[in-house]
This record gives C-alpha cells, structure tokens and sequence, in this order.
C-alpha cells in the first residue's frame, strides 16, 4: 500500500470543513431522533456558524428549554498539537484571543442573564496525558471535572488552574464553573465519526451506507454554502425525502455496554455503562461481572429499561457491545407481545445491517436438530450452535457440573452446519427464530426448566428473545472461556 502525500493547504482546509459537517450533520440526526422518540426536550433546530453565540458557533443545538449545546470544531491535520495548556492559552497565529479566552468570553456571554449552556471542545487531537488538567479528563463525560479542582494552590493542578484562569480573564472559581459545563469530546479522528454517524443513521432509520453518510454530509455543506444558519426539523425532513434516505422507522437507542464503550451513548435515550463492572482488561477478556457486581445485577438494570424510555416508545435499537447472554435478555425484556419493534446493529461479512423484529419472511426456517442423551434428571439443555457448534463444550459442562438434564438439544441453521456466515441477514434471522421457537415449544412442553447455551450473531440472540414466550422457565449460560467454561447469567420466565 502506497503512502499518501502530505497534505497541503487546501486538503486540510476542505478536510476540516468536512470533519465539521459530519459533526452537523450528527446534530441534524438528533434532531430527527429526538423528535420521532419523542424526547422530553427534543433539538428543534441545529444552528451552523449561528450568529450572536460567540466563538461556540460552529454547531448549536438549539431547544425549547435550555441548555443549549455549542460546539467549536477543531481539526487537526495530524498529532503535533495535542490538547494541553499549550494548545488551549497560546495566542491565535495573527495574534487574536487564545482559545479558552474565546470560549471563555462565550460562555459569560450565553449565560449573562444566569442561564445555562453545554459547551464542547469537538477535535481530533488527543489529550496530552502529561497535562495537569487535561490528563484528568473523564472520559465518561468529556469533562476535567472533578479532578480539575483538587489540589491546592502550590500543586500542579493549583497552578495550573490559576494560569488558565489568568489567561481565559476568570476568577479561579469562575474557571471551575466554566470546567464543569465545557466538555473535551477527543480525540474523534474522521474515521471514527463516520463510523458513529453510519451507526446513528441506522438507528434514526436512515441508509447508513457510507454513500449516504456522504450525501448527509454534502447536503450540510450545500446550506452553509447558501447561507443558512438554522436547519429546522422541515428541512431536514425534505433532505431526507430528496436525498432517499429513508429505510425504516426512527427509534429510541437503549446502549449496552459491557465489554468497551459505546460511540452512541452520549446519544442514547438510556445507558447501561459496565464496562467497568465486567471483569478483564480488555474487550476479549471480559466475560462476567467483577465482584461485588453480579449477574442478577445487571438482570435487573436491563429490564428496568423500558421504563427508563419515554411513554409510547414503540421502536427501540439496543447498540453498544455485550456478549450473547444479555443480548438474550435484551430480546426477552422487550419480547414481541409488548409491541416494540425491536433492533440491533449486526456486523458481518456484508458489513452492518439493522436486524429488527419488524422484518418480514415469508417462510420459517426450520433448524437442524441433534439430541443427546444426558440421563441427569427430567431438565432440558438447549445449543444453539448457529455461529459455531459447542456441542461437546457443552456435554462436558452437563456432565462436570452434574445439571438435572435428562439430554441436549443441539439446534444449528438448516443447512446443519455452523458458521459465521450462516444467517446474512435480517430476514433469515427472523425466520430461523422463529423456527427455533416453535421447535422447543413442541419439545419441551412438559419440561419445568430449559438451560440455554448460546453460540450465534448476536442480532440473532436478540431477535430469537423477542419472540420467547410459551416456553418453560429459562437458565441462560455465559461462556466465560475459563474455569468451568459457562457460568450460568440469567433466569428468565418464559
């Protein structure tokens, strides 16, 4: 692969204006969101360069009751300039304010009159671990807060403090004010970004191939070049229908994360964060709850869900990362007789699709089925080997745990075979849980509990518990990969 050329003048100019119309064009899709899932306090308008907003003008997110959201985008053609004290006080290259004297100056302007605003730094470049304040940043939240402010006068903190103070023309305490509404959203390389936008355009029920992610972003530009500062709900509406976008319904975001962030958490109507409460170093490794955090725990925090939505939510997307066993529990929390229509981003050999519950098949697809003998009790154990077949993992886990399994069912696609290219989309998913369903209905009828192993796409975990109902009560194993290879997660009344 040949290197690219150093970028001149004009490509970082028209790559930064692009980084800047992706970030308003992220706007325009919380709009269209917000509005659809009916939020309590939508965006109505997304300003671009809005006039009278200072220096925080390069995208606003205007509502009805404040705060509003100001955002000044900084691209950077590279890593030379990471974020740090440096970077934020040094003077403009002609001279001008600095730009924490910038955003400092806004930030008296918007909130004069004793209001509120939420302020975002939006850049590509990375925070500067061996900065004072900087390094102490959360990630959770984007801000320096609360870490900014410990510390006493003679320590680092304290001394930097006092010079970003003296440099953005605050008190100390004014500087700590203004810290804890101004949050650092870094470092978001171009890259990234489209990649969250793709995901958002799926979930607001858009194309989000990267063809459209393109045309979003162009027609941006096309406004700015036309001199429109505020883009109202209409005219989003009208790009859309020009553009073809429309794919399907607008919907809620419900993130689930357990293994590493999720890019579309700031945006979610509900976020479960346990990134920090599963146990591992790295996506990879983490399987279980660390202690004191359980299973029943996180049980408990997704079914609560739901209500944790605005009344009359009828389309949901569930995005985040989480292995297979809350994807489960996902389906089964908002199972089809309630009436949601229920998706997941599913990544695969065709890139990402959205799975919803909504989609239609015309034929069920009926699983192959191996049965074992077990002969430990009258209980029922269930593989769904779809992605890979763990039929012998899971006799050796009847077996050493001795479970009151009287045998295995072993249910993988029709074609008997697994692998992880076995169901390409939507349509089959929905068609072979279907089929899945309807054979353990019929198979364990007279069964008082059902253990369930799972090893599928994930989309096809949540789309197989949407429709799980009829059946007996339900044990869903985790494969945990060591120890005892699964740990049983969670119980579910089917």
């Amino acid at each position: 692969m040949s290197h690219l050329p150093s970028a001149g003048p004009t490509s970082v100019r028209t790559t930064g204006d692009y980084y800047q119309w992706l970030v308003a064009w992220e706007a325009c899709l919380t709009l269209l969101r917000e509005t659809t899932a009916r939020s309590p306090n939508p965006v109505r308008a997304v300003g671009v360069e809005l006039d009278n907003v200072g220096n925080l003008d390069d995208v606003v997110l205007l509502r009805d009751v404040p705060p509003n959201t100001y955002k000044q985008v900084k691209y950077a053609v590279d890593s030379a300039t990471p974020v740090n004290e440096e970077y934020l006080t040094k003077p403009s290259a002609n001279g001008g304010p600095s730009i924490l004297k910038k955003i400092a100056r806004t930030w008296k302007q918007l909130t004069a009159d004793g209001g509120s605003a939420d302020l975002r730094l939006v850049t590509n470049r990375a925070a500067d671990p061996e900065d004072a304040l900087v390094a102490g940043r959360d990630a959770r939240t984007g801000l320096l807060m609360p870490k900014a402010a410990i510390g006493g006068a003679k320590s680092d903190r304290g001394k930097a403090r006092a010079q970003w103070a003296q440099e953005a023309g605050l008190t100390e305490t004014e500087l700590i004010d203004l810290l804890s509404v101004l949050r650092f959203d870094l470092p978001l390389d171009v890259v990234w970004y489209q990649e969250k936008l793709q995901l958002l355009m799926a979930v607001t029920g858009l194309r989000h191939d990267q063809r459209a992610l393109e045309e979003g972003a162009g027609w941006v530009a096309k406004m700015v070049r036309e001199g429109r500062r505020q883009l109202t709900l209409s005219m989003i509406e009208a790009a859309v229908a020009e553009l073809d976008l429309k794919a399907g319904p607008a919907r809620a975001v419900l993130s689930i994360a357990t293994l590493k962030p999720d890019p579309l958490a700031a945006n979610a109507d509900h976020a479960i964060d346990w990134v920090d409460r599963f146990d591992g170093d790295s996506e990879y490794t983490k399987r279980r709850p660390l202690s004191p955090n359980t299973w029943a725990q996180l049980q408990a925090d997704i079914e609560a869900a739901p209500g944790r939505l605005s009344a009359g939510t009828t389309a949901v997307s569930v995005t985040g990362s989480i292995r297979l066993a809350p994807a489960f529990l996902v389906g089964t929390t908002f199972r089809m007789v309630t009436g949601t229509d229920l998706a997941a981003v599913q990544r695969g050999r065709a890139g990402s699709q959205l799975w919803s519950t909504n989609d239609p098949f015309d034929t069920t697809l009926a699983p192959g089925v191996t049965e074992y003998e077990v002969g430990q009790g009258d209980e029922i154990a269930v593989a769904i080997a779809v992605a890979t077949d763990l039929t012998k993992d899971v006799l050796e886990y009847l077996r050493e745990q001795n479970l009151p399994a009287g045998k295995l069912i072993v249910l993988t696609p029709p074609s008997g075979t697994a692998n992880d290219g076995s169901v390409p989309n939507s349509t089959a998913a929905n068609a072979l849980a279907v089929g899945i369903r309807d054979h353990l209905r019929h198979s364990t009828r007279r069964v008082r509990r059902m253990h369930l192993f799972l090893a599928c796409p994930m989309g096809l975990a949540v789309l197989l518990g949407n429709r799980w109902n009829r059946l007996c009560q339900t044990l869903v194993y985790e494969d945990i990969k060591i120890d005892d290879g699964y740990e049983a997660a969670f119980t579910v009344e089917a």
